[in-house]
């Protein structure tokens, strides 16, 4: 694994070995992967149960593989009985959901990406200097309504280009946009051009919004697609980042591109004519699900594999401070107040 020769393009395809070109980087991310990391810590530190708002991220194995270690995720901080520990996912939440929480009881541990807290911060300024503030994303994504509830009478929120033209403002010299974290670069810029064109005194966020993992699989998944026929994407379908690679990748011109969760939803019609099958996860896939993918896909001849880099990551983030404490202990005391 990891060979990095290239098979010339003149080639026929009848003589062209098939191959995998694995991207790299691919799967897990800093924010991911301290969330899943929180949850088990919390499980062996506190004992079951402990209470997850929301999926802790948007992955169907994850998701099962906690709730065997003793993990409930509900949908609100209202359903968790008093008295006991519940967890925010890693999309964050609106202030609103943090006040439930302390209404019911509950010692509260934050699992939101330090990435997505920066994007709350920046609204929250913001909002503070009176900013009307234009927040490209998707509605409903548990991102969006977070970020959204922290400045509810600044936010509009923009879905894509087709939403600029109903915008409107109080003043367009005191506009700036925000972002998801998890959309595509392309589209998201897309949006702000047009946003630009109807207000040229928009002002951009500080730093770049879309999360650098976000960024580095897409060009990862562009660098496949300009060398493969086929390129698959392992990960959950309400998976926002899964989906936009999907996205990307057919967009720069792959034939054919598809989202699974595990190798069994592969159709090995897919496969047909195909030599070169470009692969990669979504920030929230862990890697033993691409591994699955590799046996899978080498069990029908695409046993060469390539890796395809295009970017080194290092970040790691420390874990919830919340985890240094005795928080069975503070739920108990909470109850009793």
């Amino acid at each position: 694994m990891g060979r990095m020769t290239a098979t010339p393009a003149s080639s026929p395809a009848s003589t062209r070995p098939k191959r995998v070109l694995l991207a790299a980087p691919r799967g897990y991310c800093a924010g991911v992967d301290r969330a899943v990391i929180a949850v088990e810590k919390a499980l062996e530190q506190y004992g079951a149960p402990v209470y997850v708002r929301h999926e802790i991220v948007h992955n169907k194995y994850v998701v099962q593989t906690l709730e065997r270690k003793g993990a409930i995720f509900v949908d609100q901080a209202t359903e968790v009985p008093p008295g006991n520990i519940v967890m925010f996912s890693a999309h964050g939440v609106a202030p609103t959901v943090h006040e439930e929480a302390r209404q019911g009881r509950l010692a509260t541990i934050d699992a939101t990406c330090p990435l997505v807290t920066k994007v709350h911060k920046e609204a929250v300024r913001f909002a503070k200097e009176d900013f009307d503030i234009l927040l490209i994303g998707h509605e409903g994504h548990e991102e969006v309504i977070g970020t959204s509830g922290e400045a509810p009478d600044h936010i509009q929120l923009v879905d894509g280009p087709d939403d600029v033209a109903k915008i409107e403002v109080r003043d367009p010299s005191r506009v700036v946009w925000l972002s998801q974290t998890t959309l595509s670069v392309d589209e998201t810029m897309e949006t702000v051009d047009a946003l630009k064109e109807k207000f040229p005194q928009l002002i951009s966020p500080p730093s770049d919004d879309i999360c650098y993992a976000t960024q580095n699989r897409q060009m990862a998944i562009k660098e496949l697609a300009g060398q493969a026929e086929l390129v698959i994407v392992v990960g959950s379908k309400n998976s926002s980042n899964s989906i936009r690679m999907v996205e990307v990748a057919k967009q720069a011109g792959v034939p054919a591109a598809y989202l699974v969760d595990f190798a069994s939803e592969i159709d090995e019609a897919w496969l047909e004519g195909v030599t070169s099958v470009g692969l990669s996860s979504g920030a929230s896939v862990p890697d033993i699900l691409v591994q699955e993918v590799l046996e899978w896909l080498a069990e029908r001849g695409y046993a060469d594999v390539e890796i395809v880099k295009t970017a080194d990551e290092s970040l790691t983030f420390s874990l919830p401070k919340e985890l240094r404490r005795d928080l069975r202990a503070e739920a108990a005391e909470l109850v009793k107040e």
